[in-house]
């Protein structure tokens, strides 16, 4: 093989899973302040069926290969590099790439494998950032509060739900589509299990808090959740919107509780941050959440692994979307 040449994974078009195939293309070099990664594994994540589909806006750094996290060894280093050498396992969260063999990171976006396996270190970072930045830089959450978390089975709302329990939230709603999913987030820590289907949360949540509402919300279905939200939320209540599944045009929204219960509602999305926010969550997550995962204090579930060969299959179980856990993918030469 050409050393310059790598496999990825790649799209002949636009379109559906089956667009996905692996193919040559040209191998990074890594810039100053980079590690060049041969990877191992690289995990699943929502925003690469909406990339793969041309629906998702990519900042600048990104590239067109699928993929923001994985693990696997140190191949390469920049000239301005020296946390790692050449043969360091690490693992990390980057701007694209990582559908590939080799992938180029920030060395301070990277962390040390230590005593976690490649597959688990691969799936950890888009959903425990995502939730830290919701429960923590947004959400605020504070010893005693109440917190309502959507899509609580994912990887994020699992996340979400475990970062709750520890800082010492009161009461710990979440909302699933089944009783299955459900009785996974109870073992997470979820106090208050609130069946969508069959259930209006609104009500659950104003029942449960004797008319008060709930102090944050962790949110990912926009449009179809927002009026309901706004009914849940206290005063002074805090809500972050972290994705726009149910839609993002609101039918027949009553704005007036924002301005009465002096509402907080912030929008984020962790890929078009900048790099400084990144590192920075990185030392929260080393430093507040690496040492319980890695001590087995915090339960994680990886639902499958596939070979990169299977890529069209694991998106097609992605879309699906009936399973917990995170998908994750090992690259094989």
């Amino acid at each position: 093989m050409d050393p310059h040449q790598m496999k990825a994974v790649l799209q002949n078009k636009v379109g559906g899973a089956e667009e996905l195939y692996i193919g040559m293309t040209e191998k990074p070099e890594p810039g100053p302040n980079e590690l060049l990664v041969k990877v191992h594994y690289f995990a699943l994540n929502r925003m690469d069926i909406l990339q793969r589909e041309g629906r998702y806006p990519l900042p600048p750094q990104a590239g067109p290969i699928l993929g923001v996290e994985m693990a696997g060894v140190v191949a390469g280093v920049g000239e301005q590099t020296s946390r790692f050498k050449v043969g360091d396992e690490v693992f990390g969260l980057m701007y694209g790439g990582a559908y590939a063999q080799y992938a180029t990171i920030d060395e301070g976006s990277a962390l040390p494998l230590g005593s976690l396996s490649m597959d688990v270190a691969a799936s950890l970072l888009e959903c425990w950032y995502t939730a830290y930045q919701a429960v923590h830089y947004i959400g605020n959450l504070q010893r005693g509060e109440d917190i309502l978390i959507h899509a609580a089975a994912g990887g994020v709302g699992t996340a979400a739900i475990q970062l709750a329990r520890m800082a010492g939230a009161r009461r710990i709603f979440v909302t699933a589509g089944s009783a299955d999913k459900l009785e996974y987030c109870r073992r997470m820590g979820a106090t208050h299990l609130i069946n969508y289907r069959e259930q209006r949360f609104a009500d659950i949540v104003r029942s449960e808090t004797d008319g008060r509402g709930v102090d944050i919300i962790c949110d990912f279905l926009l449009a179809s959740y927002f009026n309901d939200n706004i009914e849940a939320l206290a005063v002074d209540g805090r809500m972050s919107m972290q994705g726009a599944m149910g839609g993002t045009l609101v039918e027949g929204a009553n704005l007036g509780p924002v301005l009465f219960k002096r509402l907080r509602i912030e929008g984020s999305t962790l890929r078009s941050r900048s790099l400084a926010y990144q590192r920075e969550l990185c030392k929260h997550f080393t430093k507040e959440v690496l040492p319980h995962i890695e001590a087995g204090e915090i339960e994680w579930h990886i639902h499958r692994e596939f070979d990169w060969e299977d890529i069209i299959d694991a998106h097609c179980l992605m879309e699906d979307a009936t399973f917990t856990g995170k998908l994750v993918v090992r690259v094989t030469d």
